[in-house]
């Protein structure tokens, strides 16, 4: 049974965090298992690049798993975008591609930062 990324970085992590410090953890997990992904390429080992570009993509999963069914515009876009970045996980699986991953780096870096900005925001209004 597949465990869930949200389930598997609080268990590695000591501590209680609020569910903003774990979508940031997953955002920053993406980052680690996508950049191993590509090294794995870089280096020829097919059997390291699978298990990267599965937990990339569990966290992907992960992430559409945890947004509310709020029917919002935001919430749409989100679902869209994340499903989009598991089909590019497929593809660079496929192709052996570093340029696919080099871009769902960039999206989640900008996905990220986002984040943090959204984040600092709302504690400073609170």
């Amino acid at each position: 049974m597949r465990q869930s990324a949200f389930n598997a970085y609080a268990q590695n992590q000591t501590g209680v965090y609020a569910p903003e410090k774990l979508i940031e953890m997953l955002y920053e997990g993406l980052l680690k298992f996508t950049s191993l992904a590509k090294r794995a390429i870089e280096e020829n080992d097919m059997e390291a690049k699978a298990k990267w570009i599965n937990r990339s993509t569990d966290i992907f999963i992960e992430l559409i798993d945890s947004l509310s069914n709020d029917g919002s515009q935001m919430t749409a876009y989100l679902s869209g975008l994340y499903m989009h970045q598991i089909k590019a996980l497929a593809e660079a699986n496929r192709k052996n591609s570093t340029q696919e991953l080099d871009t769902i780096i960039h999206v989640v870096k900008v996905l990220l930062e986002t984040w943090r900005e959204e984040t600092h925001l709302a504690e400073e209004v609170a």
